[in-house]
């Protein structure tokens, strides 16, 4: 049975495996919502998304001011949290 997403279990998730504040954990998961649904304008099922594709744009927002690294924390810890909870998967 799939679990829903619970958004504050998820921002204290990501925050207790990379130390990073809660207002710059929903900045960056602001801005991969932002580059998810253009990615799935236009497309017809699953999209494959590029993680560092995702980390550049979300750098290139103006107020980002978070160091790649931390970005990529953030989304890698995001994803190990929807993986656990079965909410995501890797495409082979």
């Amino acid at each position: 049975m799939e679990q829903s997403l619970n958004k504050q279990e998820l921002e204290q998730f990501i925050a207790s495996r990379t130390g990073a504040a809660v207002g710059d954990i929903r900045l960056v998961l602001k801005h991969e919502e932002a580059y998810l649904q253009k990615a799935h304008q236009g497309a017809k099922g699953e999209v494959d998304i590029d993680s560092d594709d995702l980390v550049d744009y979300v750098l290139e927002q103006r107020d980002v001011s978070l160091s790649e690294l931390v970005v990529e924390q953030i989304l890698d810890s995001e994803m190990d949290y929807l993986v656990s909870k079965g909410l995501a998967g890797y495409l082979d």
